[in-house]
């Protein structure tokens, strides 16, 4: 990975050439990537590419040629290297894996989109919007793929909400609210926005409607243990359908709770990510609000709210790894062209949140616009 610059990027180019941006398209021969960095998402990564059919992993890139070494084992036929040049400069490599520290996502990314590569970044995109809109950009430039591994959409309980909450079984959406809370590790360059919220962000926008868009976010954060960033912080968003949606992350909680529900006009869901047995609940139970045409004269100074019992339904939810999905997910992209579920767009999407909540909790919980709302 010696060379992520500039200069690398361009004797990528010189060597590849742009014939390179329709590689792997309608083709079904198994595409040849490469994955870059080897520190804790890197092997999930390999684990996967080198398990699919669909791929012939051809490299592992990282700076640390030794742990490179370490993950791939001492029998595999995939290439350590340190140098990302001559990785890009390869023909027989069509995509890239960045699994890289957010901060080098730019660099990384679009140099091998500028080699003709097919690429896929780990959340988050990129380290800020403008990074995030230079990577889409280039891709949708020379029609090549650009994916954000947004793991958790590719859970089969996040796809089976996705069709619900889309086919108006839940009917219009009042409400989402998310908690991804426990003891974890504080992060030294990021506050627990940056580190957890990505998470349920991506989730949100992978699961509504299309013509439901955040438009505003407001964000208060609290730093108790003095650890330089938010540790505890809570994130509401305003929808354009007058809706709302709440976010709420925290590294110091002794328990772990993963669970999102989603209110509906017809019904309740709640996803209870660390109960395997039962991980989606969908509720009849609800709040029913009459209209004036309904009730009688004497009585329209008064809306009439009644309450709605009904039955609760567990789907049955099957089994399967999210990343398998995922990459599964990013070889049908690039061989029929379509954009990806969580393509670069999605990315920068989660970014614009991120960044106006950033600025939300340096003005004490302000209501700040959103770019992608407008």
């Amino acid at each position: 990975m010696k060379d992520t610059s500039k200069d690398g990027a361009q004797s990528a180019d010189r060597t590849v050439g742009q014939s390179a941006a329709i590689a792997g398209r309608g083709s079904t021969a198994p595409l040849g990537i490469a994955v870059v960095g080897a520190g804790y998402w890197g092997p999930n990564l390999v684990r996967n590419f080198q398990s699919s059919p669909l791929y012939r992993l051809r490299y592992l890139c990282d700076l640390d040629l030794d742990r490179a070494r370490q993950v791939l084992g001492r029998y595999s036929t995939v290439q350590p290297t340190s140098d990302y040049a001559a990785v890009l400069a390869d023909p027989s490599v069509q995509a890239v894996a960045v699994a890289t520290p957010a901060g080098t996502h730019l660099d990384v990314a679009l140099a091998a989109l500028r080699a003709g590569k097919h690429v896929l970044v780990e959340k988050p995109l990129a380290a800020t919007y403008e990074d995030g809109m230079r990577l889409v950009a280039e891709a949708e430039k020379r029609g090549l793929t650009l994916m954000c591994d947004h793991t958790y959409c590719y859970t089969p309980a996040v796809r089976r909400i996705r069709e619900m909450v889309r086919s108006g079984e839940l009917g219009e959406i009042h409400f989402v609210d998310s908690v991804r809370i426990n003891l974890g590790l504080v992060q030294k360059d990021v506050d627990v926005l940056w580190d957890l919220a990505p998470h349920d962000l991506s989730v949100l926008d992978f699961i509504l409607p299309d013509h439901v868009q955040p438009v505003a976010v407001a964000a208060t954060g609290a730093d108790p243990i003095g650890a330089g960033q938010s540790c505890v912080a809570y994130l509401t968003l305003q929808l354009n359908t007058g809706a709302i949606a709440h976010v709420h992350v925290n590294w110091l909680s002794p328990t772990k709770v993963r669970t999102t529900m989603v209110g509906g006009s017809k019904r309740t869901l709640v996803w209870d990510d660390l109960n395997p047995t039962q991980r989606v609940s969908v509720f009849d139970r609800g709040v029913e609000l009459s209209t004036p045409q309904e009730i009688g004269a004497d009585e329209r100074r008064d809306m009439l709210v009644s309450y709605r019992s009904g039955d609760m339904v567990a789907p049955a939810i099957g089994e399967k790894e999210a990343l398998r999905s995922m990459v599964e997910e990013f070889a049908d992209a690039i061989r029929t062209g379509r954009p990806p579920l969580t393509d670069g767009r999605a990315g920068l999407k989660v970014l614009d949140i991120l960044e106006a909540a950033s600025r939300s909790l340096e003005f004490r919980g302000a209501v700040v616009g959103l770019r992608t709302g407008r």
